[in-house]
């Protein structure tokens, strides 16, 4: 029995390492679950593949193994150009983990070296350069600038093959610091040249309409409709648009807004995203947000094992492998939503939503159809005039003191945040109570062991179980985030399930 992904890790955090037998069998069978989970290093032939990858498999004394591929890298190996290792879907380790390293690892895919370097990394996470760096890489076997370098060079990659801008500014928008180390560093990890990455791949090019379009994988089984009629049924005008195809909305990134329509991949088992960047340096950015927002790097066979094993959800579970818990880009534009949408219905959220965006919100320089503005930042939020929104004067203040709160630092709801800590912070500020805050890991910070005392919709579901809130509270762990979506598709199916006569 070859085991979970979950089992394979074991004992890494206690300095023991990869389980390189486990590691080995996963290889052996070309199991695609364990992709992006550890990549195998071939010393006979000196690159590194995912564990499914299609080539002859190594004899177990030609091989080492490593949890990321900027590790394989800093090892000497570059990756394999038939199963391209860095377009796997992320390793679901550090979405579920709390820690430090894992905190480190959300920050540094949503591009905080490339901002601030190593040494704002560290201050976000309160820790020096030189605790984080031992931590990091007494876990990883490498440091964050090597993280960084690997994220940089994937991104290098997607924009030279769907592309036809130059080189140059390829290497800028990647991050790199010059040309040189972007030509170094193609070198290094692909084995080639820039040029010779580009090769005779068909490109979308940039042109005029500087869309780009990349694919976003994902770990099977994955309904790519079904995350996307439910970020659909939550669209709020002006900043989302459903057109039963495609999910298209504003991001805010750190260098301006951008726009990003997502549709399902022709494969089945990807998102196909056409993004329209203000500066092509917030790729990387991004992408890291629209696969959070998707959920893409969740492990489906693990959540599934767990729920499906209690009988009140297994129906549920089999009706709908690989269910996953769709967000918001950012924690902070989740928690402003979950407050409006306080005591009132879908619909109701949405029409308040809508206005605090046009009355606060960044305005796009062109709306690019029915999308006129980015959300609001905490700073334009503080001082927002919101008495025609709508909404009651307690609420209206409590959007005010969550502003303060995120602009003061009193509340961090970045990727690198504590989720625990994040929550008591939001729990001292009035007018949000333990539902709001459960909202928010759930749909802003990605937690996936979340539980929403009180919800009327799971109330409703676990009535028709024959369960109880109360005990339900306590199940399901540690993936009671993916158990309350399985519980709100039984009381909301229109959100999850599209009837025929719906079809566009």
């Amino acid at each position: 029995m070859l085991g979970g992904v979950t089992e394979l890790l074991e004992g890494r955090r206690g300095g023991q390492g990869l389980d390189a037998e486990r590691c080995y069998r996963a290889v052996a069978s070309r199991d695609a679950r364990f992709d992006g989970w550890f990549f195998t290093a071939v010393h006979t032939t000196g690159i590194y593949c995912r564990p499914s990858c299609p080539a002859r498999t190594p004899l177990p004394g030609n091989v080492e193994f490593h949890p990321t591929a900027a590790g394989a890298q800093a090892a000497g190996f570059r990756a394999c150009r038939r199963c391209r290792p860095d377009a796997v879907p992320g390793s679901p380790e550090w979405d579920v983990r709390a820690d430090v390293v894992a905190r480190a690892v959300r920050l540094v895919a949503d591009g905080e070296v490339e901002r601030s370097g190593v040494a704002g990394l560290a201050a976000a996470l309160g820790y020096s350069e030189r605790q984080l760096h031992r931590l990091v890489v007494g876990e990883l076997g490498v440091g964050p600038l090597a993280l960084a370098r690997a994220q940089r060079a994937q991104t290098a990659r997607v924009l030279l093959e769907t592309t036809d801008l130059p080189v140059a500014d390829i290497a800028f928008a990647a991050g790199f610091a010059s040309v040189r180390q972007f030509n170094d560093t193609v070198r290094e990890v692909f084995a080639t040249t820039p040029t010779g990455l580009r090769g005779s791949r068909s490109r979308t090019g940039r042109g005029s309409s500087g869309w780009l379009t990349l694919r976003l994988a994902a770990r099977a089984p994955f309904s790519a409709e079904e995350v996307l009629l439910f970020l659909g049924g939550h669209a709020v005008a002006g900043l989302e648009e459903w057109d039963g195809t495609t999910f298209s909305r504003v991001l805010d990134l750190p260098h301006g807004p951008a726009v990003v329509r997502l549709s399902p991949g022709a494969d089945g088992a990807s998102v196909t995203a056409r993004l329209h960047l203000t500066e092509l340096r917030d790729l990387g950015t991004a992408v890291a947000r629209c696969r959070h927002l998707l959920d893409l790097d969740a492990d489906p066979t693990a959540v599934d094992d767990v729920l499906a094993a209690d009988p009140a959800l297994t129906r549920l579970v089999r009706a709908a492998p690989g269910r996953r818990v769709p967000t918001h880009p950012d924690a902070v534009e989740a928690a402003v939503r979950a407050v409006l949408g306080q005591h009132v219905s879908l619909a109701g959220a949405r029409t308040f939503t809508a206005r605090v965006l046009t009355a606060a919100g960044t305005p796009l320089p062109e709306p690019v159809g029915t999308l006129t503005h980015a959300f609001p930042r905490p700073g334009a939020l503080v001082d927002a005039d919101l008495g025609a929104v709508g909404l009651t004067g307690k609420r209206r203040s409590t959007v005010h003191a969550l502003a303060a709160a995120l602009i003061g630092g009193d509340v961090d709801l970045g990727p690198g945040a504590d989720r625990a800590e994040a929550g008591r912070a939001l729990l001292a500020l009035p007018g949000i109570g333990p539902w709001t805050v459960a909202l928010v890991a759930l749909r802003g910070l990605g937690d996936p062991d979340v539980w929403l005392p009180g919800d009327l919709a799971l109330r409703r579901a676990l009535t028709a179980l024959g369960s109880s809130d109360a005990d339900a509270a306590t199940r399901w762990r540690p993936w009671r985030s993916y158990a309350v979506l399985h519980l709100w598709a039984m009381s909301a199916p229109a959100l999850f399930t599209r009837h025929p006569e719906d079809s566009p």
